[in-house]
C-alpha cells in the first residue's frame, strides 16, 4: 500500500499535492493553522501561467472548473507616468497565456475537490522532530502526529524546513501596502478610468503603484515602497485615514487620479513585507520529508510563487504515483527538478526586483514601459 502523505499547510501548493494524490487513490491529510477556509483574506488576483500553474491544474483534473473562475479582460496592462500620461496600453487579446483569477476562489476550487476531512483546520504546528518511524509534528493545542512521509507546504516561516535546512528568510527592503476601492466606477470614477479594465502600473524612482481590477468594479491597489521595516511598523499606530495619508505622501506630486487609489482607499492598509530565501537553496536528501512552494524557494514579487507551488505539488504527487514502492527515489527526483526550476526563476526574480526598484529618475516609468514592450515583442517572435 502506498505510504500516506502528511502535508503541513493548506495553501495552493499543499492543496494541489493533496488533490493530485487523491485523483490517484493515495491518501493524504493536510494540517492547517488557520481555523477555517475564510478566516483571513486570501489576497488578490493571480495570473496562472500555461507553462507551470496550468500544468498543475490539468494534473488535478480541474481545468473546466479553473476556466470558470477566469476574469476576462484582466490581462490588459497599462503603464503610466506619475503625471498620468499613458505610456503603454496593452489589450487583453486572449493570447497572453496568463489568465487572471482570484486567489481565494482558486483555493476554494481545490478545497471543494477534496474529500471532507482532508484538511484539519486550526492545527498550528509548534515544532517538528525526527523520531523512530518518521517525523513527529507537534501542535499548539498539545496534540501530535507521526508522519512516515511529511511535506512542508507551510510557507515562508515553515516549521518543517529546519529538518532539512538552516536557511531563514531575509527581508528584501521592500513591502506592499494594499488597499481596496469598492464601487470604483461610480464612487471613484477618475481612479477607475485611469486603471482601465485590467492591470495598471505607475512606476517612479524606487517606488511604484500597481492596481488590479477584480470582480465588478473593485480596484485592488498595491503601493510598493523601499523602506526599513520600522517605517512600516509605524503605520500600525495610525488610524486608517492617517496611515493611508502617510503612504500617499510618499507619492507627493503624482497625478491626483493616481493618488486617489491610495488616499481614497475603503479599507485599512494591509501590509505585506517581502522576504527571500537564498537564490540557491538546496539540502541533503533526508528520508521521509521534503518541502514545496515558499517553504523551499521563497522569492520576491515575481508573479511565479503560486505557480511554482502548484507545480511542485502536482509534480511531487505524480512522482509518488510513478514510484509506489520507492518513496525516496520519488523525493530525490522531486527535489532535483524543484531545485533546477526554482534556481532559474530565482535569477529571473532577482533581475526583476532590481528592475522594478531601480531609480531611473524621471525616466523610470519610460524604462519600465520600454522593457514591457521588448518582452511582448520577444514573446511574439518566439510564437
Amino acid at each position: 500500500m502506498q505510504t500516506p502523505v502528511t502535508i503541513i499547510g493548506a495553501g495552493l501548493g499543499g492543496l494541489t499535492l493533496a488533490r493530485v494524490l487523491y485523483v490517484h487513490g493515495i491518501p493524504a491529510t493536510i494540517y492547517e493553522a488557520e481555523p477555517s477556509p475564510m478566516s483571513r483574506s486570501q489576497g488578490g488576483l493571480l495570473d496562472i501561467h500555461d507553462y507551470n500553474g496550468q500544468i498543475a491544474v490539468e494534473a488535478a483534473g480541474l481545468m473546466d472548473e479553473f476556466r470558470g473562475l477566469i476574469l476576462e479582460g484582466r490581462q490588459q496592462m497599462r503603464i503610466l507616468d506619475p503625471d498620468g500620461t499613458v505610456l503603454l496600453d496593452h489589450p487583453d487579446d486572449g493570447t497572453g497565456g496568463r489568465p487572471e483569477l482570484l486567489r481565494g476562489e482558486l483555493r476554494q476550487m481545490l478545497l471543494d475537490s477534496l474529500p471532507d476531512g482532508t484538511v484539519k483546520w486550526g492545527r498550528k504546528v509548534s515544532g517538528v522532530r525526527t523520531v523512530d518511524g518518521g517525523h513527529e509534528v507537534s501542535f499548539a493545542d498539545g496534540g501530535s502526529v507521526v508522519a512516515k512521509l511529511l511535506v512542508g507546504a507551510d510557507g515562508a516561516w515553515s516549521k518543517v524546513r529546519p529538518l532539512l535546512s538552516d536557511a531563514m528568510p531575509e527581508y528584501m527592503g521592500l513591502a506592499f501596502v494594499e488597499t481596496y476601492l469598492y464601487e470604483a466606477d461610480t464612487r471613484h470614477p477618475a481612479a477607475a478610468k485611469v486603471v482601465g479594465g485590467g492591470g495598471m502600473g505607475a512606476p517612479g524612482p524606487g517606488l511604484r503603484i500597481m492596481v488590479h481590477r477584480e470582480r465588478g468594479d473593485t480596484l485592488h491597489t498595491y503601493a510598493m515602497l523601499n523602506k526599513p521595516q520600522e517605517w512600516f511598523d509605524a503605520l500600525d499606530d495610525l488610524d486608517t485615514t492617517d496611515a493611508l495619508a502617510r503612504v500617499a505622501a510618499e507619492f507627493d506630486g503624482w497625478a491626483p487620479e493616481i493618488l486617489e487609489l491610495i488616499s481614497g482607499g475603503d479599507t485599512a492598509p494591509i501590509l505585506r513585507r517581502h522576504f527571500t530565501l537564498p537564490g540557491v537553496h538546496r539540502w541533503e536528501r533526508t528520508p521521509g520529508v521534503t518541502l514545496i512552494g515558499d517553504a523551499a524557494h521563497l522569492r520576491g514579487p515575481n508573479g511565479e510563487g503560486a505557480n511554482l507551488a502548484m507545480l511542485d505539488g502536482s509534480d511531487l504527487a505524480e512522482l509518488l504515483v510513478a514510484h509506489p514502492d520507492d518513496v525516496e527515489t520519488a523525493l530525490a527526483l522531486h527535489e532535483e527538478r524543484m531545485f533546477a526550476r526554482s534556481e532559474e526563476i530565482a535569477a529571473e526574480s532577482a533581475e526583476m526586483v532590481k528592475r522594478i526598484t531601480a531609480d531611473n529618475g524621471k525616466d523610470t516609468a519610460k524604462v519600465i514601459a520600454d522593457g514591457f514592450r521588448q518582452m511582448l515583442a520577444k514573446k511574439r517572435n518566439a510564437s
